[in-house]
């Protein structure tokens, strides 16, 4: 066995982080491969093999920091043709300047989408495909965590994986790239908005190896990926659009338009196969009046083809009790309804801020300032329980979560003691658990909250979930014009909803309490 090290001499770096091991233990590797690619500030770092062999074990693992001179990993050679210094060849770039041939082809780009009109940035959970994996279309590829829950993202088109640019933990803008297929050059860091430590696959054309004193490739060698190259030419109109794989199904039968649709009925905005009667044929538009405008619109075509069944299910289980829970929370609980609209602003720049620490989402955070408030209002933590009300010394709430099949309402207790770090991992923890079907401290609530903001809902009431003092209904945060002090500004609005129970809080009480919840959200940097 032969030692695989990284250098002393790395452009004047004491050190140096493993950005990824591109061949795995135990497979074999031909000389002046590429092993294992690790980053300084200054430069990207490839160590080659030294000779044909086997790699043994690895070391240094992805994300490890370590210094000059250290052991990444084991190599067994096999060749005679060892090189003269015993060691792995290393190749540096400039780790901003990576740059691509200027007759190649740019790679078909796999875009971070776009889950409910409020959400910026996504981060990647975990990949569920690797590099060099044949995708399908509607194949489940990531688990990306939003600005309001966790959602598995399916592949919009066929082809095979040839780079993952946006790593596990690695956050980016909606529709920018994080990955790309193996038909084409991948774009420069530059282009993709990520560190060009993430890419550089095999399999797929390398980048050029420059030296830390090369002159960087003008930017405008570079090809850009666009609606305009022949390779988006191959891609159909629904191809990135979300889409369930039955509904692209029956759309690729039947010749619909995914894209006429707009915002499906399924979670983030996707359509399903029930929202195809609003489809319109592919290619059919609809000139407008040439001196108002020049754009097109879809028509929206006559439904057409043999009419179906009326098809008759009886309840499931889970239906039944939300039918009988609800209908008798609306007949037996006296509802009223208080509702407040505040400026978002502060709040969503917060909620940004403090994402890479407290990895928190903008529900974590008005779920915090919720549950400060409920605490400063006892009659909001109290339960009508028989001929008693009961106030509880700690705020318990029920987080909403909407289920393939109906709604669960799982538990985070005490949330006024968690700060938002701990708020947001709980939160994710039950929310989880919910959706494998274990439900965390169920009936244990003093109030619920639920939010449809990430549809775009403007404003909603929720229906209590006895005996239970109250439920909040949370909106979008919407662009709007917002008066102050005379002066009008642009915006973002939010607008939140008390559905409470009279028998248990006033409306003074509720009155009060939503005044004051406007002024934690308006001023979240109170929230620890």
């Amino acid at each position: 066995m032969s030692m695989i090290r990284l250098p002393d001499a790395i452009a004047g770096a004491p050190h140096a982080t493993v950005v990824r091991w591109r061949v795995a233990a135990g497979q074999a590797v031909v000389a002046d491969q590429v092993l294992v690619e690790l980053e300084t500030a200054e430069v990207l770092i490839q160590v080659r093999a030294p000779a044909a062999g086997v790699l043994g074990r690895i070391i240094a693992q992805t994300g490890v920091t370590v210094k000059t001179g250290a052991e990444l990993g084991e190599m067994s050679q096999n060749s005679p043709e060892v090189r003269r210094s015993g060691s792995p060849e290393v190749a540096m770039a400039p780790a901003q300047n990576i740059s691509l041939a200027a007759d190649s082809k740019p790679a078909t780009p796999i875009l971070m989408p776009q889950a409910g009109n409020t959400m910026e940035e996504g981060r990647i959970i975990q990949w569920r495909v690797k590099v060099g994996d044949a995708l399908k279309e509607g194949q489940i590829l990531c688990e990306i965590e939003t600005d309001k829950s966790t959602i598995e993202f399916e592949s919009p088109v066929t082809g095979t994986l040839g780079a993952i640019v946006l790593q596990n933990g690695q956050s980016i803008a909606v529709k920018k790239p994080i990955a790309y297929l193996n038909d084409g050059a991948v774009p420069t860091s530059d282009e993709t908005g990520v560190r060009s430590s993430a890419l550089g696959v095999t399999g797929a054309p390398t980048t050029a190896q420059v030296s830390p004193s090369a002159p960087p490739t003008p930017a405008s060698t570079v090809p850009t990926p666009n609606h305009e190259t022949p390779n988006a030419e191959r891609r159909t109109p629904n191809a990135s659009f979300p889409a369930s794989p039955a509904a692209r199904k029956i759309a690729k039968d039947q010749g619909l338009d995914l894209t006429s649709v707009g915002a499906g009925s399924g979670p983030g905005g996707r359509i399903l196969s029930t929202d195809l009667a609003k489809a319109s044929p592919a290619g059919s538009v609809k000139k407008t009046d040439r001196s108002a405008t020049s754009t097109t619109v879809s028509l929206i075509a006559p439904i057409s083809g043999p009419i179906g069944e009326i098809i008759k299910r009886p309840l499931s289980r889970m239906r039944k009790a939300i039918a009988t829970n609800l209908q008798q929370s609306k007949q037996t609980v006296p509802h009223f309804y208080v509702r407040v609209s505040f400026d978002a602003g502060r709040l969503l720049a917060y909620a940004k801020s403090r994402k890479a620490d407290a990895a928190c989402s903008v529900n974590d955070v008005v779920v915090a300032g919720l549950g400060r408030t409920i605490h400063e209002f006892p009659a909001l933590r109290s339960r009508l329980e028989g001929e008693n009300i009961v106030e509880y010394p700690t705020v318990n709430i029920g987080i909403a979560v909407g289920l393939d099949d109906g709604l669960v309402v799982p538990v985070v207790m005490q949330v006024e003691r968690l700060t938002l770090a701990q708020l947001a991992a709980e939160t994710k923890r039950v929310v989880e658990n919910a959706r494998k079907g274990k439900l965390d401290n169920l009936g244990k609530a003093v109030f619920s909250v639920s939010n449809l903001g990430m549809f775009g809902v403007e404003e909603f009431s929720a229906i209590i979930n006895p005996p239970e003092a109250g439920i909040l209904a949370v909106s979008a945060a919407r662009e709007a014009v917002i008066v102050k002090d005379g002066a009008m500004k642009a915006g973002r609005l939010m607008t939140l909803t008390l559905s409470a129970d009279h028998r248990v809080v006033d409306g003074l009480v509720a009155a009060k309490f939503v005044a004051r919840l406007k002024e934690i959200l308006e001023a979240p940097e109170q929230i620890a």
